[in-house]
């Protein structure tokens, strides 16, 4: 049996390397993530994804990721997803073009068997193409989605300093159990920023894993939610990947 936690939109987007004006390759990406927007709440979570793709379902790979920000206002998620403008020692000023779009869909959080899939279905590209098999981006999949306890030791190297992890309240950390890993049930564990996270493929058909639909439709760039709910217009980013699969 399945419980569904929560639904809302995810979008994609991926972040070209310093000095690069477009990608040709997997090679030219420095950054994965995701924004989730929750349906019926004022929020969106961008999470960043490990090995800059997501895990194959097919092999159960794991990936590791975090809640970067949780911003509860649309210009603050646009913040993130702008060029930037930053200056180096040794090349002055520099700008960074703003993130590319590779994905729009739905998404949800559901509870099965006992721990907690974050599955989704696309909307745009309306078939993957070179982009999203690139970045791991699946017509529809579900991983199996668990939250590192904060106060847990990491292993060397891995994860986020302490530092940077998230403060959970006392009534989620109570959810570990002194375990290193819970579900994300209740679904408030990814309001924190520093939130980790371990991301398991599991499957290329939802309905048929989880019994769930999550009401993906067909759409049109020029209607698309990743413009109409980020207040961003297609021209303001390159749109190639969102409505072709091709980089950009």
């Amino acid at each position: 049996m399945s419980r569904t936690l929560e639904r809302g939109d995810v979008f994609f987007f991926y972040r070209l390397r310093v000095g690069l004006e477009e990608a040709h390759e997997p090679g030219d990406v420095q950054r994965l993530f995701l924004l989730l927007k929750p349906d019926r709440r004022s929020l969106f979570r961008r999470v960043i994804v490990g090995r800059k793709r997501l895990p194959d379902p097919l092999t159960h790979e794991r990936v590791w990721a975090f809640v970067a920000e949780v911003a509860h206002r649309r210009s603050e998620a646009r913040d993130d997803i702008g060029p930037a403008v930053y200056e180096t020692r040794t090349r002055g000023i520099r700008v960074e073009p703003p993130a590319r779009p590779a994905g729009e869909g739905r998404y949800a959080l559901v509870d099965h068997g006992g721990h907690t899939h974050l599955a989704y279905a696309l909307e745009l590209p309306p078939e993957p193409g070179d982009v999203q098999r690139a970045l791991g981006i699946e017509r529809e999949a579900s991983y199996i989605v668990a939250v590192r306890n904060p106060d847990a030791p990491a292993p060397p190297g891995a994860g986020l300093p302490p530092q940077r992890r998230a403060q959970l309240p006392p009534e989620l950390t109570e959810r570990f159990g002194g375990r290193r890993f819970a579900p994300v049930d209740p679904p408030e564990m990814l309001d924190y920023e520093g939130t980790e996270l371990v991301l398991i493929g599991a499957s290329v058909d939802v309905d048929a894993e989880l019994g769930i639909d999550l009401d993906a439709q067909a759409e049109r760039l020029e209607t698309a939610d990743i413009f109409r709910k980020l207040r961003i217009r297609p021209q303001q980013v390159p749109t190639e990947p969102l409505e072709t699969g091709r980089w950009a």
